[in-house]
């Protein structure tokens, strides 16, 4: 253990090992929610140098940590507390970030560090798109993060990120690391051969398995969403359905590169937006248009009127810089960000608040027509549909949504965008609204919830007493997957665990499950088909240990158990 770091700073050079606590804090902790302490931070920089850290934390029998980009919500990809076995190491894939577009890019092969948006920016020029677009927290959200968490997005015929085909080390029993290929590309046999011949690229369409009986997105969704008299939710991270291998494993693997699907950019599709005082409308919207419809929309996005309002004014600032600077320059935002909250001398949530004040100085950033929806409306539902679907949903618009109590219009392509992106600074306005109301807040208990699809009481009414213990209580999600993103913000003297676990009950009596796209985090608990999928792929527990509030111990404690018996 005495010489591990040493060993580190040889693999990937001394700047790269990080161990002070303003060097680390930003990778110590969660966007949200989590922190905890750790022997160092090591950024490799190629998938040989990864190979070779991992070979090290795991001879050392440190915990490890794999992280990308930090945009999880539930604290999964930072140290939660200090008590880890051997204490725990980070490893940040940032630097690791080359993508291989294969087939004409029907598909890509991703590494650890690929975000969402340099997919995107690679397949663009093709007349195509990746899985997921950018959402609510995942400005810099890794393509193998999202893989590795099973994460839902906004688009309503793709489902969950997943895939059958992954390059992944997992830790055996006897604490040797083996390399998994089962990316499809014949690479070798030896790992760091392997690894370094896909770092560079050295392969050709001759090396590239057609693999066709595995699949790089979830082809049933399409079909599994329609079901709308289904008693179970359309997706959730515990779907024992979609775990397998880089799919799911939440950092208890060790993913190198994910291959996954492209899909056509849709031409001609057009945005309605949707406002009512009645659920029960939407209720019926939904169920026709997956029901009935020829054409499913491309995304069905919620926001009730408490959300858009802290939006509003909590998420102003944010808004206005995706939109002028993009979401490229985004992690070098948040790196700033992080440093000034590093400083011994500052507050915290000093940037916060620094970037709040600055946000009242800018101009009005929501078209007139929002507003005026949003003083008629409770309800506000943006519907993009395909070019296909279009005649359908304006029929059917005509008839259910046009009047005093329901209505809509149609959207030109700018206001469609500021729309979503006013809908997609809904989380972090909830984190800036407990940074600048500190004495006020007690925390944020953030839900993600996947509601049975034959679900009709979608809206959820606090019994009064837990109303009583919120400032606000935000609802936005993913309307016609029934994702519904649940956003308290509890009053100072509240003990949000306890208020978590009575909205709990809450979930469980509605057939809810949860968490339905964020994965467990250190705030859920992991239930059996989720723990056992852990236990299969890290049976000595030393890759993010105590994940979904299990066991911390090296093989689950199992070895303690059989030593104590007679």
């Amino acid at each position: 253990m005495s010489d591990l770091l040493p060993r580190l700073r040889a693999i990937v050079r001394h700047r790269h090992v990080l161990t002070s606590d303003r060097q680390t804090a930003r990778y110590r902790a969660g966007y949200r929610t989590g922190s905890g302490a750790t022997l160092a931070v090591v950024r490799p920089g190629s998938l040989v140098e990864l190979w070779r850290v991992a070979k090290a934390c795991v001879a050392a029998d440190v915990s490890i940590i794999m992280q990308a980009a930090n945009t999880g919500l539930t604290g999964g990809s930072t140290p939660d507390g200090d008590d880890y076995p051997g204490g725990c190491v980070v490893i940040s894939t940032t630097r690791i970030a080359a993508l291989h577009l294969i087939d004409g890019g029907r598909q890509a092969i991703c590494l650890p560090g690929t975000t969402l948006h340099a997919l995107e920016q690679a397949l663009a020029p093709l007349g195509r798109e990746p899985h997921s677009v950018i959402g609510s927290s995942c400005f810099g959200a890794s393509v193998v993060g999202g893989i590795c968490n099973n994460s839902g997005g906004s688009l309503v015929q793709r489902g969950p990120a997943f895939t059958q085909l992954s390059l992944h080390a997992v830790v055996r029993p006897d604490g040797t690391l083996d390399l998994v290929n089962h990316l499809g590309v014949a690479l070798g046999d030896d790992p760091e051969t392997i690894l370094r011949r896909l770092d560079a690229g050295d392969f050709d369409a001759a090396n590239v398995e057609d693999a066709a009986d595995r699949w790089a997105h979830d082809h049933d969704y399409a079909a599994h969403v329609r079901a709308v008299d289904s008693a179970t939710p359309a997706r959730f991270n515990a779907d024992a359905r979609r775990l397998f291998e880089a799919s799911g494993s939440a950092g208890k693997a060790i993913v190198f590169a994910v291959r996954v699907d492209s899909f056509p950019k849709e031409e001609g599709a057009v945005t309605f937006y949707i406002g009512t005082n009645d659920p029960a409308r939407l209720t019926r919207l939904r169920r026709t248009i997956l029901r009935d419809f020829s054409a499913l929309p491309i995304a069905g996005e919620y926001m009730h009127r408490d959300a858009f309002d802290i939006a509003d004014r909590y998420g102003k600032d944010m808004f206005v810089a995706i939109e002028r600077i993009g979401t490229a320059r985004l992690p070098r935002l948040f790196a700033a960000k992080a440093w000034v909250d590093a400083l011994p001398f500052v507050r915290p949530g000093a940037s916060d608040r620094m970037m709040q004040r600055a946000g009242r100085l800018l101009p009005d950033h929501l078209p007139s027509e929002m507003r005026l929806f949003r003083d008629r409306f409770d309800h506000h539902l943006l519907l993009k549909m395909p070019a296909s679907g279009v005649s359908e949903a304006r029929a059917l618009l005509r008839a259910d949504c046009t009047g005093d109590e329901a209505d809509h219009f149609e959207c030109t392509p700018r206001l469609a965008a500021k729309a979503f992106l006013h809908r997609f600074v809904a989380a972090g306005a909830a984190v800036r609204y407990r940074a600048v109301h500190r004495r006020t807040v007690a925390d944020i208990v953030a839900l993600d919830i996947a509601l049975p699809r034959n679900a009709s009481d979608w809206q959820e009414i606090l019994p009064p007493d837990l109303a009583e213990q919120c400032v606000h209580s935000l609802y936005y999600g993913h309307f016609f997957c029934h994702v519904f993103h649940q956003d308290y913000i509890v009053r100072a003297g509240v003990d949000p665990l306890a208020f978590e676990h009575r909205i709990w009950a809450l979930l469980d009596a509605r057939g809810a499950e949860y968490p339905a796209e964020h994965n467990v985090g250190h705030l859920y608990r992991a239930k059996p088909a989720l723990e056992h999928f852990y236990r299969s792929i890290d049976p000595r527990n030393q890759c993010n240990p105590g994940l979904g509030q299990t066991s911390r111990e090296r093989y689950w404690g199992e070895q303690q158990k059989e030593a104590a018996r007679p």
